[in-house]
């Protein structure tokens, strides 16, 4: 199984109204192929009454093998269903990275 899908299977349990896991490892100056950069953006109503380190170290906790191994980089934008229509369905673009390029 794929990084990527590991991380999506692990998020799943959080019950998300909306999820989307991307691989930005192209991005970045790693190999081709590589699967160390991803962006999170999770909606649930798991967030509630969560602050956002709360929130952020529940991921950490779930992802904790792969951030101990192969991830490298995990950008989250993590907002309960009444934030995400606030926002629009919107999360913000990741910076493009220094190294990026696949070199």
């Amino acid at each position: 199984m794929s990084v990527q899908a590991r991380i999506e299977e692990k998020l799943a349990t959080l019950e998300p109204v909306e999820m989307a896991v991307e691989n930005e490892s192209h991005m970045h100056h790693v190999p081709p192929d590589s699967e160390t950069h991803f962006k999170v953006t999770l909606v649930s109503e798991r967030f509630a009454g969560l602050m956002p380190v709360k929130r952020h170290q529940l991921i950490y906790s779930l992802l904790a093998d792969e951030l101990a191994g192969p991830v490298h980089a995990l950008a989250l934008h993590l907002y309960t269903p009444q934030q995400w229509s606030t926002r629009g369905g919107v999360r913000p673009d990741s910076p493009n990275c220094r190294g990026g390029g696949g070199q």
